[in-house]
């Protein structure tokens, strides 16, 4: 089932985070009459579920820089004996649809993401993401994302997901400050024995949808 985000119910720092600041301003005017009289702005598709298509291997990188670095971070989660899981195309509210994916024992699952258009928001640099399921919610909290995005996620995650964004950190500062936030609630659960790599981010997926549905940003 396929949804579509609703612009006009957006903050202005997630209109800006998704589209980009300059098509945030070119919009805004649209918007602001949009929200005056309770009207709907159709934004990008939003689907119930993630679909990966597995891409055959390359050089990745929309400019030579991006190579370098995408090469770099990958040789950091090896380093990091994380286990690596292919490289995908990940249709998302927002251009940045190439994924790497990886997981770290016992309960981390890792995503490499940058997008080869140049021009489209947040390209130019890859960024990581670390998601870590927790077994024991007494918290309110149901899972924990640490990423290195140079923006924030729009739209934003539901209350039950405890994020932390440093942008530009490496893989291993990243992995450290992330197994820290998960020691505060707890365990983290550990990883399906079956090498599933994407359940983990569609649980998360379907936890921001019902969190966006509550708030009003996705139109049937």
């Amino acid at each position: 089932m396929l949804s579509r985000l609703n612009l006009a119910a957006l903050t202005d720092e997630e209109l800006q985070a998704l589209v980009g600041q300059e098509q945030a301003v070119a919009l805004l005017p649209e918007i602001s009459a949009a929200r005056l009289v309770e009207r709907a702005v159709p934004g990008p598709g939003v689907s119930a579920l993630l679909t990966a298509e597995p891409l055959p291997e390359r050089p990745w990188g929309a400019s030579p820089e991006e190579s370098r670095a995408l090469a770099a971070l990958h040789a950091d989660f090896l380093a990091a004996q994380a286990t690596a899981h292919g490289t995908f195309y990940l249709p998302t509210v927002n251009e940045v649809r190439h994924l790497r994916s990886y997981t770290l024992e016992p309960d981390t699952a890792a995503a490499l993401r940058w997008s080869e258009t140049p021009e489209s928001v947040g390209a130019g640099w890859p960024f990581v993401q670390l998601l870590t399921w927790l077994r024991d919610r007494a918290s309110g909290l149901a899972c924990v994302l640490t990423t290195s995005a140079p923006h924030p996620l729009s739209p934003s995650p539901g209350a039950e997901v405890d994020v932390h964004r440093h942008p530009g950190a490496g893989v291993a500062d990243l992995l450290t400050l992330h197994r820290q936030y998960v020691l505060r609630h707890g365990r983290g659960q550990k990883l399906a024995p079956d090498g599933d790599w994407l359940r983990p981010w569609q649980a998360l997926h379907a936890l921001n949808l019902g969190a966006w549905e509550r708030r009003g940003l996705l139109l049937a």
